[in-house]
């Protein structure tokens, strides 16, 4: 959304995506895929409503309904001169009524309507607030109907970004978690091989250690020199008269 002002002029992209969907009838498979992979479709899309161009509180049958007559008209056999355009819109719609179709997801997308509608009103109570305290008419756009819904459509667009860059964040967190987990896990195991490797070679050379003790104890013992750590008595001292 936010850059829509800058790339093409949000007020002409609006507009033209409106009407767009007025002769939403009449449209051709190549219309079609143009809407569906427009400037700004990464988050346009988001809203599975919006793919489908039906309204919020439409009943899953009807989306149904509304997605195969979408999939006949950019199904990528249909589209064989333009197929790689048309498998990505046709994979836009696939996900849009797998999300309506999906109870849970269906609410939450529902949801970002009440929480943009709540948004909303309070940009609107803002705007007449500022007016006032102007000395200016109280007097919005977002007063008239057509107002109104471009308003709320924007907010819409963006809550559903809002979301979308929030459940990425925890998804990268969970993942960035997993990772490091994984490398202890494998730090943990390298060290515990090592450990057990060296205790293994410990208890296999044993009898070599002990051997080469041995060795070196007779060997000593013969030449008369005191073993390495022995006990060594004091040498006597000889006494002398305190005279």
């Amino acid at each position: 959304m936010a850059g829509f002002s800058e790339n093409v002029g949000f007020e002409s992209f609006y507009t033209d995506l409106k009407n767009t969907e007025k002769k939403d009838a009449v449209l051709t498979s190549k219309q079609q895929i143009d809407r569906l992979l427009r400037p700004g479709h990464t988050y346009l899309n988001l809203n599975p409503f919006e793919v489908l161009q039906i309204e919020p509180e439409t009943d899953v049958e009807t989306a149904k309904k509304k997605f195969k007559r979408l999939s006949l008209l950019i199904h990528p056999d249909k589209n064989q001169d333009d197929r790689d355009r048309a498998d990505k819109a046709f994979d836009i719609v696939k996900k849009a009524v797998a999300t309506i179709e999906d109870p849970d997801q269906l609410s939450q997308c529902r949801d970002v309507y009440v929480e943009a509608k709540a948004r909303l009103n309070i940009i609107m109570s803002e705007k007449r607030r500022k007016l006032k305290k102007d000395g200016k008419d109280p007097v919005i756009d977002e007063d008239t109907e057509a107002g109104y819904s471009k308003a709320l459509w924007v907010v819409v667009t963006k809550v559903f970004a809002d979301r979308e860059k929030k459940r990425k964040a925890l998804e990268d967190r969970a993942n960035e978690e997993k990772r490091r987990n994984a490398e202890e896990a494998i730090a943990a195991a390298e060290k515990k091989r090592l450990e057990q490797e060296y205790a293994k070679n410990y208890e296999e050379t044993r009898d070599d250690r002990v051997g080469s003790w041995k060795k070196f104890k007779t060997k000593n013992e013969k030449k008369g020199r005191p073993m390495p750590g022995a006990f060594k008595p004091p040498k006597p001292k000889l006494e002398t008269s305190g005279k």
